[in-house]
């Protein structure tokens, strides 16, 4: 008589309402001509450069993987496999990370996977620059995520200065209160697709908000300038002419707003992490 084997059930099949794992992809790519920072600090790509002993790809890499709400791990760039090269062996043999080729725009490349085997609904996606992520700014992010199809992670400017007086950092501002974005982004499912794709069609203006607000007509943009509507009014507003639903998520961390652009960057965040560290 042959035995039968009982398929193995675990605790998110017990239970259906648990939210599903999310989907992390990390942006780790860079221009073709190089990056300034990647030559400001001797390396061939920005992703790999050393802060406190570990890469700054390697330092998202493990906050994601400590993160109980994220599952896999997808490293886009457009050479995967040095990048692949570059990592601790336990993190480049990790059987829940892989590496992705990414095409010419950063947007088109994420449209493409999202939603696929490769990445699963509902992803995540953030920049390997992002060197100050931790599981607590993960757990903030994702506990205040409420289903939204599209949600953007920011700190508000108060939060930054109260911490930080003198960063430097882009403010979109709106009223009741100036933003900045923490490289956080929810994509919850397919509804968020038509957004990713205006975003391939803006990527250029990423630092300038109101050349995206202009996109959505002359009221929105005259209301995000004057500073008569909110940062959440507008991005729902944006979001219903798109027919899905976005919205910020304001985090209480002021660190989650600070990534590595410019040298002056790197020596904030290498402070920050050796005072972290010890």
């Amino acid at each position: 008589m042959t035995a039968v084997t009982e398929p193995e059930i675990s605790p998110r099949d017990l239970h259906p309402d648990v939210k599903p794992l999310w989907t992390a992809i990390i942006l780790a790519g860079q221009r073709p001509e190089g990056d300034p920072m990647a030559v400001y600090c001797n390396v061939k790509y920005k992703a790999l450069i050393p802060i406190n002993g570990q890469t700054m790809l390697e330092r998202v890499t493990r906050a994601l993987l400590a993160s109980p709400d994220v599952g896999n791990i997808v490293i886009m760039a457009q050479s995967p496999e040095d990048l692949q090269s570059g990592l601790a062996p336990d993190l480049a043999e990790h059987e829940g990370i892989s590496f992705v080729e990414s095409g010419d725009g950063i947007a088109t490349s994420v449209h493409n996977v999202i939603g696929t085997a490769i990445a699963p609904w509902p992803v995540l996606v953030t920049t390997a620059d992002n060197a100050l992520l931790t599981a607590e700014i993960l757990d903030s992010f994702f506990r205040s995520h409420n289903r939204q199809d599209v949600a953007v992670a920011v700190v508000e400017r108060k939060t930054m200065l109260a911490a930080y007086p003198d960063a430097r950092r882009t403010w979109l501002k709106f009223r009741g209160g100036a933003y900045s974005g923490a490289n956080l982004f929810a994509l919850h499912n397919e509804a968020a697709k038509p957004a990713v794709a205006f975003w391939s069609s803006v990527e250029k203006d990423r630092k300038k908000g109101w050349k995206i607000f202009a996109r959505f007509g002359p009221w929105l943009l005259f209301r995000a300038l004057s500073r008569t509507i909110s940062f959440k009014g507008a991005m729902s507003d944006a979001g219903r002419r798109m027919t899905l639903k976005a919205e910020p998520i304001i985090l209480p961390i002021a660190e989650a707003a600070i990534d590595v652009d410019k040298p002056d960057d790197l020596e904030l965040v290498t402070g920050i992490l050796e005072r972290r560290e010890g």
